[in-house]
């Protein structure tokens, strides 16, 4: 049954008989039985906290029948265009005969509930709808378990978002790649605080990279919070040769050594050793540089590189060997003597193919001649016995008759 609405008529207005003619309607819409709502439209409302909600309540077939709306309370906000709630955040948006239309500005979660639309018919009918209150996470918090981390540690890194309703997905990003976390949810109340929990095992590679922390909550979009990791690494060392530039390191000549080391901290600590030997009393090793002003064989040996900081140390080495003073120049020569070679051998190959083209054209013209004087009068024979006769000369033609040996 609806409770009695708690009407705040216009007492000593200029309308006399309105407030008793409002308290007889009231007092009848308490007995109104709950219909089932044939004739009335309605639809449920989701609204973010501190937002307006507009409930609408609309006849399909008007016949001028009395609309009013009614609170989870069953008190009544507006009885046709007249409210007699004293809540003034209830404002008329539209009345008529076949709607009434009311706004709720600075919507909170209490008033989250069923609201419910009357319509005075015989039978008398009753509709209600659904206020949902959304509420976005007051806070959204990263800790992270330590602010410096060392390469190669795991370490854990907490997101938490406040206060929502309801409960927030909370999602993991290290750059643009997502990663998986743990939560745990946690109510108080009518709202929900969620954790998040990130177990992540850093390298150097992590050093400044952005660890985010996004929401996804119907309530909010795009709210993400972020820390920029730090992580310390050993040094990177690397051994590059000045001089020569390129080529082969021999005897007399110079070498030149640049060392370049790179970590974080940045390495304080760097010097120059030969493995396995004694470095040679000539060579002069100036910070991260080493030179050798007169290379000889005995210089021969891997040289390394060191370098170190709060973290740990690295290497990097370089082997030399030094070739004989001439060793470029001999392969210089060989290459030469090798081209002369080629070039001569050609030139005989073409000549040779030449001669053999020259004699073979000769030996086909003198040996169509033999075949010529062979044959001859046997074109002027006066028949075929007498042709035979001169083609294998006979005696009138012996005399003519010449051979070519070859």
């Amino acid at each position: 049954m609806a409770g009695r609405a708690q009407p705040s008529g216009p007492a000593g207005s200029g309308a006399p008989g309105l407030l008793p003619l409002l308290l007889l309607l009231l007092s009848a819409a308490a007995i109104i039985p709950r219909g089932d709502g044939q004739n009335l439209v309605t639809e449920d409302v989701t609204v973010v906290e501190g937002d307006v909600a507009t409930i609408s309540c609309r006849v399909k077939n008007s016949d001028d029948s009395v609309i009013q709306l009614l609170n989870p309370n069953r008190q009544t906000i507006y009885f046709r265009d007249f409210r007699p709630l004293k809540d003034s955040r209830f404002q008329l948006v539209n009345f008529s005969n076949s709607e009434l239309r009311v706004s709720l500005t600075n919507v909170s979660v209490s008033d989250e509930g069923r609201y419910f639309c009357q319509l005075y018919t015989d039978p008398p009918q009753e509709i209600y709808t659904t206020i949902t209150v959304l509420v976005p996470p007051r806070n959204l918090v990263i800790d992270i378990e330590k602010e410096t981390a060392v390469e190669g540690e795991e370490i854990e890194l907490n997101c938490t978002a406040m206060a929502s309703r309801p409960a927030t997905t909370i999602r993991w990003f290290k750059g643009n790649k997502e990663l998986t976390g743990k939560s745990e949810v946690e109510r108080w109340s009518d709202m929900y605080t969620v954790t998040s929990q990130l177990l992540l095992k850093v390298g150097r590679e992590d050093d400044g990279v952005p660890v985010i922390c996004l929401v996804d909550h119907p309530a909010v979009k795009d709210l993400q919070t972020q820390r920029y990791l730090e992580v310390m690494y050993k040094p990177q060392v690397r051994v590059s040769q000045n001089y020569p530039l390129q080529g082969l390191t021999r005897e007399g000549e110079p070498l030149e050594l640049t060392c370049t080391a790179f970590g974080k901290p940045q390495p304080t600590d760097m010097r120059w050793l030969r493995v396995d030997d004694e470095m040679p009393q000539h060579v002069v090793v100036s910070g991260s540089n080493l030179l050798i002003s007169n290379l000889n064989k005995t210089d021969n040996g891997t040289y390394r590189c060191e370098a170190s900081n709060a973290v740990g140390k690295s290497h990097a080495d370089y082997m030399l060997f030094v070739y004989d003073s001439r060793a470029g120049e001999e392969g210089a020569i060989r290459s030469v003597d090798h081209a002369v070679v080629g070039g001569v051998v050609a030139v005989v190959v073409f000549a040779m193919l030449c001669l053999l083209i020259i004699l073979g054209r000769y030996f086909a013209r003198h040996k169509g001649t033999y075949f010529t004087h062979e044959a001859k009068g046997a074109d002027d024979a006066a028949d075929a016995d007498t042709a035979i006769i001169n083609a294998e000369g006979g005696q009138n033609n012996s005399e003519e008759k010449k051979e070519y040996f070859i």
